[in-house]
């Protein structure tokens, strides 16, 4: 087995809690690779920290051919970079909360070793999650990594305008859209932007997209729920001549007139999920469902 490290020191992060997930590799002769970035940060903090073991840094998904799981330490903003290393190779991703969110990361800082110790056991499940791709026309928008596993969003550029995205369902013509933006996530995503706009949660094994307007300027629109086998497309018009597209944690400008299409990726994400871990109780958890002192 041949672990590959992804990471981003936060406030929260437990040195203590890396020391010893570290020696328990070490002395169970457990291979690793660090992210290139990562390792220099932890270099600063413990200097003696990683060990022989270590096979060399990674800076791209080519270099975890080799590589059997992939530990991400962060919150799930973290988790959302380290997707791309998953890519086509379905590397399995586990992420460790190092943050203050905890939708996508299953296993806490405190759960680190035992979680480790149950994967070297075999006791772990897959759980897989379903991607969104992006396609332009100018073509190019976020180059070959044009898969999210949250969301695209279509915003407005500045604070003192709307912009208008007309949207269509295979074609069809759906609806045109005045106000701050559109969001289109998937199962995954409906616990993000979307949900702090109103939209609803969508159970992750769901096949689905969720339309959610930002913002609208109309009493009447709400978010939409549709089968993630079609094609949605948008027309973007605004009277900067511009809109701001994110796809999960990557931003880009792109001009008015701009078309846009977002399909189901042909491949979807492997997550580790341990024994005890279940969506629910996390989803209670994170969204903090039934804390009064009555129950």
């Amino acid at each position: 087995m041949k672990l590959a490290i992804f990471g981003r020191m936060t406030e929260n992060t437990d040195l203590g809690v890396l020391a010893q997930f570290f020696a328990f590799l070490q002395e169970r002769s457990i291979p690793f690779r660090v992210y290139r970035s990562y390792a220099n940060d932890l270099s600063q903090h413990l200097p003696d920290l990683l060990s022989p073991l270590q096979a060399g840094p990674f800076e791209q998904p080519e270099d975890l051919l080799d590589c059997d799981f992939l530990y991400c330490f962060g919150g799930d903003g973290t988790v959302l970079e380290a997707v791309r290393f998953s890519g086509r190779m379905a590397l399995p991703i586990l992420g460790v909360n190092f943050g203050r969110l905890g939708y996508l990361t299953s296993v806490t800082q405190k759960q680190l070793l035992a979680a480790t110790s149950e994967l070297v056991r075999g006791v772990y499940r897959i759980e897989t999650r379903s991607l969104l791709s992006v396609i332009s026309e100018p073509r190019g928008l976020f180059g070959d990594n044009h898969y999210g596993i949250n969301d695209l969003t279509i915003h407005k550029s500045r604070t003192n305008e709307m912009i208008t995205v007309r949207a269509y369902i295979n074609g069809e013509y759906l609806n045109s859209y005045w106000g701050d933006g559109l969001i289109v996530a998937t199962p995954t995503g409906s616990t993000a932007y979307s949900l702090s706009c109103g939209g609803p949660i969508i159970f992750p094994n769901s096949a689905t997209f969720t339309i959610t307007p930002v913002a609208p300027h109309s009493l009447t629109v709400r978010p939409v729920v549709i089968p993630d086998d079609w094609v949605v497309s948008f027309e973007i018009d605004s009277r900067s001549g511009e809109a701001m597209v994110a796809l999960d944690t990557r931003t880009e400008l792109v001009k008015a007139g701009t078309s846009i299409a977002v399909r189901r990726a042909h491949f979807k994400v492997p997550l580790l999920r341990m024994s005890a871990t279940k969506y629910v109780d996390n989803l209670r958890k994170s969204l903090m469902w039934g804390k009064d002192n009555r129950n």
